[in-house]
């Protein structure tokens, strides 16, 4: 079974409008305990983010509206952000996105490479915002009960005399295969199934068919 975003997001939304204070999005954050807010527009479209990273160049930066020319840009968008008092200049922008229907591997991989710990969730036809994705929430597929892990393992599994063990997402396959590319394949296949923290193959192969490349000199 594939577990898609709208398992597991969560159906507030945790916004501000473009024009809220400095005090109104510290209220936010403290409020709902999140550590960003997303940032939208009067159609409640999302804009960008303001993070407690945005928020804590207002103590850390001392020099908030002089501007040098051998400043980079990105040193020159902090003083900027430093000096601002609305969502609107404070905020991180464009704004992360994902929808109901992605995978909640692929919302994973969206928050890993940007490194954000929520993303808004938007309706994909409308554009608005429906919810907040956090970290937590995606880590939620690993305590998924093994019962359901060891069903989606087995669906994967092609006919055959298998044997599955699930222990704490740990999923221990035995079983034997004609060559030694189908047990590699089926490891693979099994690897991907929502909730699985690894796989220790117990898998036997009567046939080799895979070439051992000798090391560079």
């Amino acid at each position: 079974m594939t577990i898609h975003v709208r398992d597991v997001m969560g159906r507030v939304a945790i916004a501000v409008l473009e024009d809220a204070s400095f005090s109104d999005i510290i209220g936010a954050m403290k409020r709902y305990a999140v550590g960003a807010v997303t940032v939208i527009d009067a159609d409640r479209r999302p804009v960008g983010v303001v993070s407690e990273d945005d928020l804590l160049l207002k103590e850390i930066d001392p020099v908030r509206h002089s501007v040098s020319i051998f400043e980079g840009p990105r040193q020159r968008l902090e003083h900027q952000k430093a000096a601002g008092v609305r969502a609107r200049q404070l905020m991180t922008s464009p704004a992360i996105t994902v929808t109901p229907g992605m995978t909640v591997r692929d919302a994973a991989r969206v928050m890993h490479d940007r490194r954000i710990k929520q993303v808004p969730v938007i309706d994909p036809v409308t554009g608005r915002i429906a919810g907040t994705l956090h970290q937590r929430d995606v880590l939620r597929v690993f305590t998924r009960p093994a019962a359901d892990v060891e069903a989606d393992v087995r669906a994967r599994l092609p006919e055959g005399d298998f044997t599955v063990r699930v222990e704490q997402g740990v999923v221990t396959l035995g079983g034997r295969v004609r060559w030694t590319s189908e047990a590699v394949a089926l490891v693979a296949a099994v690897r991907a199934v929502e909730g699985v923290v690894d796989v220790v193959s117990e898998l036997e192969h009567d046939k080799g068919d895979l070439m051992a490349v000798p090391p560079l000199m």
